[in-house]
């Protein structure tokens, strides 16, 4: 039996998927920091773009790269010299109030529970004494195993050293040369197959662009968000755990749940564990519903598209397989199967095999 030409069509396809898949998971390590220019890049293009086309496009596209990237790199500067130096004061002060906070769980946990008929009896002065003593051992020899770590993986330090170098260089050339760069792909379409390639790829960019500039202002709004929140209930550590949290929020659950496990963690540190708990669901419950009821739809709208489960298995299936990698091309490549799913979808049901 013959095969179609519609059937050729989409065996090349698949074996074209096919084979960018097992190029992606051989070379993951070295297309990291260029998978990483690439999603920064098509972030911020509209920035060169509009900066460019100031003055009536007097600035040269170099310029305006060039401004883009320095305004990008000034800003993560800033939010590590803000969170870094403040975590550093605060974690010696761990050790000193883990004695208080178990003593605090004791006396809050243990008469609640006997009110429904549970005896508990916590050994406080075994955990206290283990629990110190695991801290202050490992504490005064952390920083001569971080340098003796440092020696033996020197070429793992040169490796993270040199992407992190490469992301910058990856990204000018990107801001610099993305229409071009984007044109000379769409080149390689065959004419009579460039209108459903074209109508594919603007769907897909409508997708991906609400989602990946409307994220950038949810997590810059989120983070202002539970800092100012954190910070009336009189938390120390409000400043970094907020812009921690609402900049964890690129990672969809997985990044608020650890906010707010640091959050819990520190706030039982430093107050009574009602007190604490107190924080942690007024700070991030209404933080939950103003996100996901106002600043989310009004500035991403519907977001992808993908039900909260479909995010979760994406982004542990794309780690899985790819690892760090597949944790960045999770979302953007799950937009672009939905898109992909939709069209066939609706194919389908346009078909005479559904029809009949």
């Amino acid at each position: 039996m013959p095969f179609t030409s519609s059937q050729i069509r989409a065996a090349a396809w698949v074996a074209i998927a096919l084979l960018a898949f097992l190029v992606l998971r051989a070379l993951g390590p070295v297309l990291t920091p260029f998978i990483v220019a690439a999603v920064l890049a098509y972030a911020l293009t509209p920035l060169v773009d509009r900066l460019a086309a100031s003055g009536r496009g007097r600035m040269p596209r170099a310029l305006a790269a060039l401004v883009v990237e320095l305004l990008f790199l000034f800003a993560l500067a800033c939010i590590f010299l803000l969170v870094v130096p403040v975590v550093a004061k605060e974690l010696p002060l761990i050790r000193q109030q883990l004695p208080t906070v178990l003593d605090r769980l004791d006396a809050a946990v243990a008469p609640w529970l006997n009110q429904f008929g549970f005896r508990v009896s916590l050994d406080l002065a075994s955990m206290k004494e283990r629990l110190l003593g695991y801290l202050n051992a490992n504490w005064s020899t952390a920083f001569p195993s971080l340098w003796t770590s440092l020696k033996l993986g020197g070429s793992v330090a040169l490796t993270v050293l040199g992407n992190v170098l490469l992301v910058p260089v990856a990204l000018f050339y990107l801001l610099l040369d993305w229409k071009p760069f984007v044109a000379r792909v769409l080149e390689l379409v065959p004419p009579r197959a460039r209108p459903g390639v074209d109508s594919f790829t603007a769907e897909c960019d409508q997708v991906l662009g609400q989602y990946l500039r409307g994220q950038l202002l949810v997590m810059a709004t989120m983070a202002v968000y539970y800092s100012t929140g954190l910070a009336l209930f009189g938390l120390d550590l409000a400043l970094p755990i907020g812009v921690f949290t609402g900049l964890a929020m690129f990672v969809p659950y997985l990044g608020f749940g650890f906010g707010l496990l640091l959050a819990t963690f520190a706030g039982l540190l430093q107050f009574a564990p009602g007190e604490a708990f107190l924080m942690i669901a007024v700070v991030y419950g209404s933080g939950q519903v103003v996100e996901g009821f106002f600043i989310t739809p009004r500035l991403v709208g519907e977001r992808i598209g993908l039900h909260p489960l479909a995010v979760i298995f994406a982004l542990l299936a794309f780690a899985q397989v790819l690892g760090f990698v597949g944790v960045l091309v999770a979302l953007p490549a799950s937009a672009v199967l939905l898109v992909a799913i939709r069209r066939v979808r609706h194919g389908y049901l346009a078909s005479r095999l559904y029809q009949s």
